[in-house]
């Protein structure tokens, strides 16, 4: 895959509401990208939409808050878990603190990433929608826990991953430091755009071992 501009097509049966699918022709099959999917509930009602649409895998890059000082932002953290503080992932499971990513699927990216020249620290995240309520003290709290960043996404995407029996993969760009620095939410080279395709990229190679039906 390329990060050339050009190489995308938008596809016109794409049916899911306010979100367009370019398509990305590679050697071994295509793959889809979609923008602009914030938020649990809408996250996840594109997951739906995916693999009723014969998705086998879905490979989620969202922005990010640093909560522990891991590394400098821009980068990468491969989610193993998330926190539970949204309300989505309880129409898909049980209530339970963490909604865990597969661990096969873990294995796969840690394996591959590094052999690709990429990068990325492994790690729990903190998914809330509800971003002004991210207080001082439950920033804290979460750091505490061993929390390294803070999203919107991915603790829903995990419990209907399981769910469901699908392949979903979450991964924090984090970009800011909740506001405290100079620069704040830099994302890096066209929006962080580009850094999320070289990130796919070092995937490709191993996506034939990330679509095979779970279980």
């Amino acid at each position: 895959m390329s990060s050339r501009p050009g190489r995308g097509r938008k596809d016109p049966t794409w049916a899911c509401y306010h979100t367009e699918l370019h398509v990305v022709g590679v050697a071994d099959g295509s793959f889809g990208l979609i923008g602009g999917v914030i938020g649990a509930s809408f996250a996840v009602l594109v997951a739906e939409e995916l693999f009723a649409s014969g998705c086998e895998v879905l490979l989620s890059i969202t922005s990010a808050g640093q909560i522990t000082p891991v590394r400098t932002p821009p980068c990468f953290i491969l989610i193993d878990r998330a926190i539970r503080d949204e309300g989505t992932s309880y129409h898909y499971m049980p209530p339970a603190r963490y909604a865990e990513a597969d661990a096969s699927l873990l294995d796969i990216a840690e394996q591959a990433l590094p052999g690709n020249g990429f990068s990325v620290e492994r790690g729990t995240t903190w998914t809330t929608d509800a971003p002004f309520r991210e207080t001082a003290a439950t920033i804290a709290s979460r750091r505490d826990e061993g929390a390294l960043a803070v999203e919107m996404e991915a603790a829903a995407l995990y419990a209907f991953a399981n769910a469901r029996g699908k392949r979903v993969l979450c991964f924090a760009h984090v970009t800011n430091q909740m506001g405290l620095s100079d620069g704040d939410f830099e994302k890096g080279e066209a929006n962080g755009a580009r850094d999320a395709l070289r990130l796919i990229d070092a995937l490709v190679g191993s996506v034939d071992r990330l679509s095979p039906p779970l279980g």
